[in-house]
């Protein structure tokens, strides 16, 4: 049997809806600032919904040069920003790391939505005649994104881009884990990005019905748990992880924030969008994550859940918390960071996990903010972490994200300890 090799986290770095920087990113999570805002980037006055998580005060210019700017969709600028600022807090020298066994492995859902967009719109206000930007294919399609943090950095170990939907970088987060365990590897740049806050991606989740259309109340509108949610509210950004081989990071003196010790997958095969009732893959990407872990459920101290405020999901995905944590469940704090950042779509898993990797080093739970109304459908002795951050110890903190077409993935991550 192969040794599996341990694997730690050593650098993060976020761009969220409600802070630009990791430390910004952190301090609104415990402050329990909503993200919501209305839509600033098109004339949003005809849509169903016209507020979104967007990130704030944000100007390309500001990190890269216009003929960068010109070959990068947001969803790539947003990785590149987040994986720099990742590099510079993990402390490596990238002049002495072995750039073959460096990799980068990250999610998106979708990729470059607006290029796409944009590139379509220009095409129908014309005579027919295919005049399309060099750049629109290279833009757009989803593995780009680790391609340009390749690039710029010179790793030259595995490089691609994981599609889930929503549980893109979850996934991702779990392939690069597991590049490590096996030896491939000893460092990977992992994480997720996303940017659908545009015409086409608000028009369609609009469509679906999936969207929170509570304009009226927009920053309040991402209600985890709560009677009267109607849906979630699209947000935008990028999260990014180092991940690193535990004898690697020890050798260079590197600071670990936590180790990644399991992740689990599984499908619901149920139906397009919409969750299994009784949370049946749910339940079973739990159980697989902790059997992957070698954990017992007793040993899980809070979840960060995948909580996107629809009335199907939130309850589903409780129903099989509860299913396999049982009368422990009541010491777990549950949580939900969409309530504040949005939902990120591919984007989600790795800014959810990077909250559960501060969670443990800081020994601080993020609220689930916005909870007002009591839903009778959910168990009332579920600690849900509402409105409040909640200080606690924390060993173990467990990840969930969930995308349509039933896909499910969940990472477990553990106080570090030699």
């Amino acid at each position: 049997m192969i040794k599996l090799k341990r694997v730690v986290v050593t650098g993060m770095g976020a761009l969220t809806p409600i802070g630009n920087n990791l430390e910004a990113y952190w301090n609104a999570l415990i402050e329990g600032k909503s993200g919501a805002n209305l839509i600033t980037r098109f004339d949003a006055e005809k849509f169903k919904t016209r507020f979104a998580c967007e990130v704030k005060n944000y100007d390309a210019l500001d990190y890269f040069d216009r003929k960068e700017v010109r070959k990068l969709d947001p969803f790539a600028q947003y990785a590149m920003i987040a994986a720099d600022e990742a590099i510079i807090h993990s402390g490596l020298d990238l002049d002495s790391i072995d750039k073959y066994r460096t990799g980068v492995i990250w999610g998106a859902g979708i990729g470059g939505l607006e290029t796409f967009q944009n590139e379509i719109l220009e095409f129908a206000k014309g005579d027919g005649t295919p005049r399309f930007n060099p750049f629109f294919i290279p833009k757009m399609i989803a593995d780009i994104a680790p391609g340009h943090i390749s690039i710029k950095h010179g790793f030259m170990g595995p490089n691609y881009t994981t599609v889930s939907a929503c549980a893109s970088s979850s996934n991702a987060i779990i392939d690069a884990m597991n590049t490590i365990r096996l030896g491939y590897c000893d460092v990977v740049v992992t994480g997720g990005s996303e940017a659908a806050v545009n015409i086409a991606g608000v028009a369609g989740f609009n469509a679906m019905h999936a969207l929170s259309t509570n304009n009226e109340s927009f920053a309040t509108a991402s209600r985890p748990f709560d009677a009267t949610r109607d849906g979630f509210v699209l947000g935008e950004g990028s999260g990014a992880l180092v991940l690193e081989d535990l004898d690697h990071a020890l050798a260079r003196g590197a600071r670990i924030y936590a180790e990644v010790i399991g992740g689990g997958l599984s499908s619901d095969a149920y139906h397009l969008t919409a969750p299994h009732p009784d949370g049946k893959g749910v339940t079973r990407v739990i159980e697989n994550c902790l059997n992957d872990a070698r954990i017992a459920p007793e040993e899980v101290d809070a979840i960060n859940t995948h909580g996107t405020s629809t009335p199907l999901g939130d309850v589903a995905e409780l129903k099989a918390i509860k299913t396999v944590f049982g009368e422990h469940t009541k010491n777990i704090n549950i949580n939900s960071t969409k309530s504040m950042t949005g939902h990120l779509l591919g984007a989600a898993g790795a800014i959810e996990a990077i909250a559960s990797v501060l969670s443990i080093e800081r020994g601080i739970v993020p609220p689930t903010i916005n909870h007002s109304v009591v839903d009778e459908n959910i168990d009332p002795s579920l600690n849900l972490t509402l409105n409040k951050a909640q200080k606690r110890d924390v060993n173990v903190v467990m990840s969930n994200t969930f995308g349509f077409g039933g896909h499910n993935a969940c990472v477990v991550l553990r106080k570090y300890n030699a």
